[in-house]
């Protein structure tokens, strides 16, 4: 059978670092504040060239020189982003052509934090149906543009960044081969008011500003992704006992201790970089994942689970043997 294999993986981050403390001497908050609450430490702000296109382009060309291949091999580009370049062209379009690929299928998805799990399941689709062998996979967001910097329980939790995978069709046994074993994804519209951004192209002509409610938020997110990550683990024909790892979005610290407890997971099977990178939204996955491969802790033939949840509400689930 042929199974969406992850060849490759990169990441990048803006060259600005800010710490709590840099934060707190522009809106009324502490170090101590931010950690109790979120576990958040740092978050990297684009500066000025540094896009959510610039960043996706680094973290391809990332993915590209680990997976050992040339971008002109690439016949697929899907960017999940809520913070695209412009209205259009699609931001993956630009990706492609800072990557020097003449021609190949692009075009972006909008699904917030949940994108880069839409993404990997529109890409395994295409090809699974067997039109695509070679994709690039992207989240990247630049969401320090859209925060409100004087609305202290928001502006803190956010950051930028983009991380990448290359999946690759290749023939598998049914049994033991490595690639996508299952996705499932979910969405329910009627929240649209706990999550969302105050203004877009067909109501009020501006960009907008990125809205909260946070403790309804997280109240959702531990039940929802518990949910989901149980139902694609029973898609798979596997118990959490077998998951060598958990890769979830990197909303809060909380967040994620409660779902890996709600889970029965330990704590030490969950890649945390929270701390580091703040919310990236659609990035927070690839951008994670790229950090365990690399430092050696996710290696071929693990079963690893990629989740999230993000506005609309939209979240979902892929279960990966690495």
């Amino acid at each position: 059978m042929i199974r969406s294999v992850v060849i490759g993986t990169g990441s990048a981050l803006p060259a600005r670092r800010v710490s709590n403390a840099e934060l707190a001497e522009q809106v009324d908050t502490s170090d101590e504040w931010i950690v109790e609450r979120t576990g958040i430490r740092f978050r990297h702000i684009a500066g000025e060239g540094e896009t959510t296109a610039t960043l996706a382009a680094d973290a391809c060309r990332r993915a590209l020189a680990a997976a050992g291949i040339e971008a002109q091999s690439i016949d697929l580009i899907v960017l999940a982003t809520a913070t695209p370049d412009q209205t259009f062209p699609a931001s993956a379009t630009k990706v492609q052509a800072m990557l020097g690929i003449n021609d190949c299928v692009a075009f972006d998805v909008a699904a917030v934090c949940s994108g880069f799990l839409y993404a990997v399941q529109v890409v395994d689709s295409m090809i699974r149906s067997g039109a695509a062998k070679r994709a690039l996979v992207i989240g990247a967001e630049t969401f320090s543009r859209i925060l409100d910097w004087e609305d202290r329980t928001t502006c803190v939790l956010f950051g930028d960044g983009a991380g990448a995978i290359v999946l690759e069709a290749q023939e598998t046994a049914d049994d033991g081969g490595r690639g996508i074993l299952t996705t499932k994804l979910h969405a329910d519209g009627r929240h649209n008011e706990l999550l969302y951004v105050d203004g877009g192209v067909s109501t009020t002509g501006t960009v907008g500003k990125l809205r909260m409610k946070g403790r309804e938020v997280f109240r959702h997110a531990v039940t929802n992704l518990a949910s989901v990550m149980t139902e694609s683990l029973a898609m798979a024909g596997l118990s959490s006992d077998q998951v060598d790892w958990v890769v979830p979005h990197q909303a809060n610290a909380r967040i994620l201790d409660a779902t890996a407890r709600k889970l029965g997971l330990a704590p030490e099977k969950v890649v945390v970089t929270v701390d580091q990178h703040a919310n990236t939204s659609a990035a927070s996955v690839p951008l994670a994942l790229d950090v365990a491969v690399r430092d050696g802790r996710v290696r071929q033939g693990q079963i690893v689970v990629l989740e999230a949840m993000g506005g609309g509400f939209t979240w979902g689930a892929a279960v990966i043997r690495f």
